[in-house]
């Protein structure tokens, strides 16, 4: 996995300062392929996730740190980038990562045939 951008975001809440890093990532997976058309058993995809991660920090010193990912999202980086900023605007948690993006989640797998019919017809 590498990171591809980074927002943060800093918030105060009853004394206690909160770091929120939301991170783009990329990374790879292997795809199956219907053989019948093409030589090769599987292929690799080029895909994006999102990391939020946050950091509690109290008179400068970190005292908790709350991390959550989702590996793939959709081959294509400007949606993942889109939730991404969704979420730093909305200032979500990691512990809603996962409840916020379902949806989109569910969604944007379809992205993946999509790279694949493609790939396909050439």
């Amino acid at each position: 996995m590498m990171v591809v951008e980074c927002i943060t975001r800093n918030e105060n809440f009853e004394g206690m300062e909160k770091n929120y890093i939301y991170r783009l990532t990329k990374n790879s997976i292997s795809i199956s392929l219907d053989t019948e058309h093409l030589n090769e058993d599987s292929m690799e995809v080029q895909t994006y996730g999102i990391e939020i991660e946050r950091q509690d920090m109290l008179e400068d010193i970190i005292i908790n740190i709350e991390r959550e990912s989702v590996e793939s999202i959709s081959p294509y980086r400007y949606k993942v980038h889109d939730l991404l900023k969704l979420l730093a605007d909305k200032c979500v948690s990691p512990v809603h990562l996962i409840e916020i993006l379902g949806e989109y989640i569910d969604e944007y797998i379809l992205d993946f045939n999509e790279d694949l019919k493609e790939i396909a017809t050439n």
